[in-house]
């Protein structure tokens, strides 16, 4: 999978209020792909780090283009379980977020997904993904 057809894979599934995250995909591999998240005001919240809810789902987002580049094409999947640590603020910097597949089965995927404040190249959190795939 290249990085042009898991962003058209962003662009077609996702519902529009995760495509105004601005994510893009920076990079794809057999059981892994990278996002980044641009750093934006908008997703920041009281004291000017940046919402974990916007890092969850862009670790969620992450997940679905990772499995798929996993799997050979986007199918349908859900969302299981997701559970995130976080570990440090990130004020200012785009966010890179790594998903790596560590087990496909035929009707489950699960997930280790690493987000990293790209300005300072620490970890800001960690996720651990479940998927169900449906199609």
């Amino acid at each position: 999978m290249t990085t042009e057809e898991a962003d058209k894979i962003l662009s077609a599934n996702f519902a529009p209020w995760v495509l105004r995250l601005g994510l893009s995909v920076e990079a794809v591999e057999d059981d892994r792909a990278v996002l980044r998240m641009p750093w934006s005001d908008t997703l920041a919240r009281e004291g000017g780090a940046l919402s974990g809810q916007a890092m969850m789902a862009a670790a969620d987002t992450a997940t679905v283009i990772a499995i798929s580049a996993a799997r050979g094409a986007y199918g349908p999947m859900t969302t299981v379980q997701q559970s995130t640590t976080f570990q440090r603020a990130v004020i200012g910097s785009d966010v890179l977020i790594e998903a790596v597949v560590t087990k496909l089965g035929r009707r489950m995927a699960f997930t280790g997904v690493t987000l990293t404040d790209e300005a300072s190249g620490d970890i800001a959190a960690h996720a651990s993904t479940v998927y169900a795939l449906l199609g």
